[in-house]
Parts: structure tokens; C-alpha cells; sequence
């Protein structure tokens, strides 16, 4: 049995609303909705025209760098509406669904009995492939590179996450057989990341030829970019890949059916949530209909909907449809109100990492219905040790973050900008006292040495 990686820096924020083991099926909609700017690093291209007949798995759009690895639709019908902003950016495309989903033919037959190049083309070609991404840069993988390794996180620990072993059931086997492609497509090792002590599918725990590695310990232990650090660091040169449990599960029914099956299961969590629960829709599917008659009475402040977590997630409307990198939807308390001296109550409702409130008193098993209030303002940067409580990375935060605001492109280079992303510090935007937009200016410096390296 493999060693333990014990996360000893982190947090678990307790809130409330976490999904119930209860499964039902969203309301079929009028329309699914794709966004292009789900796929940070592209220049989408459009393959598919206004009143164009689609199938499920046929192209919508491409990535003008990357021409081979294709974006399809995840159901049949007609392309009713193309929207573009400002410049004319690709923001949406609507598709009008067909009563019975009709699916475009791909490769299908044992992984393992084909080449590298035959894997390749079928994950590309299917619009699986920007599942796959990969380190440095958080971006969707380069299908002209081989990785050195790949990740495969089979839990999740962000905050009302779902439940891999819960949303794994009955797709054993094509998480099995999507491994089985993976191990074409590296010469090295395909990993599987799983809690030493939650995680129970054997899917995950018996996974074959592949090595299991199993992690203890608080948020954000169950992200690739904390994994990859402690098992497989990246160094200058390098490229590792990466992907979640049911993203290889996708593209094991891709060869088991040789069709695209854009099926998911989204948890729909947060404490303004009626019945926290997981529902069973389509990618593209709009946020409306899983939450569907399920939010709270909402009458002194509007609820925040958010596509992911609490930490990463996006704003949204329930019109959007779901973010092609989500398995969750949370709905908090939009904290768009002011509160008189908040800072000097007590706050025996409040959580604080810092132990500001004397909330902490009640111990580690109490939920918290905390909203999007902003608590503060920002301020210029403090050296408090609060980034490295919270990030179990070997590197440092604060000056990797001041190395990328005066965009020098060495020093991060030297602090290891190569190895994280923006999930990986947005705890320490949640801790900070300062305010610091510690995601966006990470983006732009993992930007920014994606183009000095092109």
C-alpha cells in the first residue's frame, strides 16, 4: 500500500449546505448554452454556423493555436444563437435540442490495442481533449508535447465539494478503461490521487497499473496542482498533465461507445440551498434547470449563484449554462449589505481563520451560512504567515505574487510559478487581511510566462 502524504497546511471553511446522497435528473431544456470562455489561453474559431444541424459531438469551435483539438456539442439539434461582447469575443453559442440525441461515430475498441497517435486523435477529435490540462501555465494540455506524468484527482476537497465515490457509481468501468487510454498517451506514470481515509470505490483505491497515492489533511490536498508538488515536481522543461475521476471516465465511454457522452452529475450545494443534492444533466446544460425550485425563500438579500465552489467558482446567472470544469453549483448570501462595527462584535455566528470572533469557541463541527461580504478593503501588502498557513507548497507566496506585479519574468521563474495555479492560492485570497487579488495576479503572471516562452 502506498505512503500517506500528511497536508498539514490548509483549511476546511465549514459551510453550510453540503450534498445529500440523493440523485435526481434536471428538467430537459429549450436550449444548452456553451461558453468558449470556459477555456482560458484559446482563440476560439468557430467550425458550426447559426441554424447549423449538429450531433452530439460534432465541432462547434477550435483553438486557432491548436487547430486539431476540437470543441463539440454535447447534444444534437440546431445552433440557434452564436452571442459575441465587446471586439466581437465569443461568449456563447445556443443549441436547440433534437427530441433524441444523435451521436457522431468515433474510434471505439480497447485503448490498449491502439496507438498513441490513434488515442490521441480520438480524445481530440470527440472534444474530450480540453479535459486534460496541464502544468505550468493551467491551460489546456499541448497535444504535441509528452508529459512526464499524469494526474488523476479522485477526490475533492474545496469547500461543499462533491463526492467522487458517490458520483463514480456505475461508471467503474469506464474510469478503468479511460486510465487505460491515459497510460498511452505518457511514458511515465499515471497517477491517482485518493483520501487515505474518505475515499472507499475501489474503483479508485484498486485502480490497475497505475500508482495510487493517497492524501490526509485540509483543503487544498485534493487538488492536482498540491499532488503534483509532492509526488512529481515540476521543473524547468517539464510538462505534466492533469484531469479529475470523471473526465477519465468520459473518455473511457468515448471508447467503450465510440460516441461522446456529455453526461454529468452536479452537486447543487450552499446554504441557500432548500435540499442540497446531486442532479444528473448534460454539459451546457443552464444553471436554471438543476436548481430548479430548490433555493430558499430569499426576501431581505439576493442569493449569490456561483458555477464550482465557493473559492474558484464563477458568478453566474441561472441562465448560463455550467462551467465545462464544474461538477458543483453554490448558492450563498450575496454580501452586498454594510455592517456597523462588524469588526468589533463577537461574531458567534462568523468564522475567522484568524480566531478574530470568538465563534471559534464552538468547536471544529459547526456550519457557518457565510455570504460574499467583503470585510474589508484592500491594503498594500503585510509579511503575517498567513499565504504559507494555508499553501503546502515549498515556495513563497507573497513574493512570487510582488514578482509578478513588477513582472519580472527570472524571479518567478526562480519562486516557482511554474508549479501552481490560481486554485492552489485561493486560500491565501481568502485568509488575506490585505484584500489581494491573489488569483487574477497570478493568472497574469502564469500569462505572462506562457508568452515570453512561446
Amino acid at each position: 500500500m502506498s505512503k500517506i502524504t500528511k497536508i498539514t497546511q490548509g483549511l476546511d471553511i465549514p459551510l453550510q449546505g453540503g450534498p445529500q446522497a440523493k440523485l435526481v435528473e434536471a428538467p430537459k431544456p429549450n436550449a444548452y448554452v456553451i461558453h468558449p470562455t470556459d477555456f482560458h489561453g484559446i482563440t476560439p474559431k468557430l467550425k458550426a454556423k447559426q441554424g447549423e444541424r449538429v450531433k452530439a459531438g460534432s465541432p462547434l469551435f477550435f483553438d486557432k493555436a491548436s487547430p486539431e483539438v476540437m470543441f463539440t456539442s454535447p447534444v444534437s439539434g440546431t445552433v440557434s444563437a452564436i452571442n459575441r461582447g465587446e471586439k466581437r469575443k465569443l461568449l456563447e453559442i445556443v443549441i436547440e435540442p433534437d427530441a433524441q440525441v444523435e451521436y457522431e461515430s468515433f474510434t471505439k475498441g480497447d485503448p490498449t490495442s491502439l496507438s498513441p497517435e490513434q488515442v490521441r486523435q480520438n480524445i481530440m477529435l470527440s472534444g474530450i481533449w480540453p479535459s486534460i490540462r496541464q502544468r505550468p501555465y493551467a491551460v489546456i494540455a499541448n497535444p504535441n508535447q509528452s508529459p512526464k506524468s499524469i494526474f488523476v484527482t479522485a477526490f475533492d476537497s474545496s469547500p461543499l465539494a462533491p463526492d467522487y465515490d458517490f458520483l463514480i457509481q456505475g461508471q467503474e468501468e469506464a474510469f478503468k478503461v479511460g486510465l487505460a487510454a491515459l497510460r498511452k498517451l505518457t511514458t511515465g506514470k499515471v497517477h491517482v490521487g485518493i483520501h487515505a481515509e474518505k475515499t472507499k470505490s475501489a474503483a479508485f483505491t484498486q485502480a490497475e497499473n497505475v500508482q495510487v497515492n493517497r492524501f490526509s489533511g485540509p483543503h487544498p490536498s485534493g487538488l492536482a496542482g498540491i499532488q503534483i508538488h509532492h509526488i512529481d515536481p515540476i521543473n524547468k522543461g517539464e510538462v505534466v498533465w492533469y484531469l479529475d475521476a470523471l473526465a477519465t471516465a468520459t473518455i473511457g465511454k468515448l471508447f467503450m461507445k465510440g460516441a461522446y457522452d456529455a453526461t454529468r452529475v452536479v452537486a447543487v450545494t450552499g446554504s441557500e440551498v432548500k435540499e442540497p443534492r446531486y442532479v444528473k444533466g448534460l454539459y451546457g446544460t443552464p444553471i436554471k434547470n438543476f436548481i430548479q425550485g430548490n433555493l430558499a425563500e430569499a426576501k431581505d438579500y439576493k442569493p449569490r449563484i456561483i458555477s464550482g465552489n465557493a473559492l474558484t467558482g464563477a458568478k453566474a446567472m441561472e441562465a448560463n449554462g455550467i462551467g465545462y470544469y464544474h461538477h458543483q453549483i453554490t448558492v450563498l448570501p450575496e454580501g452586498n449589505h454594510y455592517e456597523f462595527f462588524g469588526w468589533a462584535l463577537p461574531g458567534f455566528g462568523k468564522f475567522s481563520f484568524s480566531r478574530t470572533f470568538f465563534s471559534w469557541l464552538s468547536g471544529n463541527g459547526k456550519k457557518y451560512r457565510l455570504d460574499t461580504n467583503f470585510h474589508g478593503g484592500h491594503r498594500a501588502f503585510v509579511f503575517s504567515g498567513q499565504y504559507e498557513k494555508v499553501l503546502p507548497m515549498d515556495l513563497m507566496p507573497v513574493q512570487l505574487l510582488k514578482a509578478v506585479l513588477i513582472e519580472d519574468v527570472e524571479l518567478m521563474e526562480k519562486l516557482g510559478i511554474y508549479e501552481v495555479a490560481e486554485e492552489d492560492m485561493a486560500l491565501c485570497e481568502y485568509v488575506c487581511a490585505s484584500k489581494i487579488e491573489v488569483q487574477s495576479i497570478l493568472r497574469k503572471g502564469l500569462d505572462m510566462m506562457k508568452k515570453e516562452m512561446s
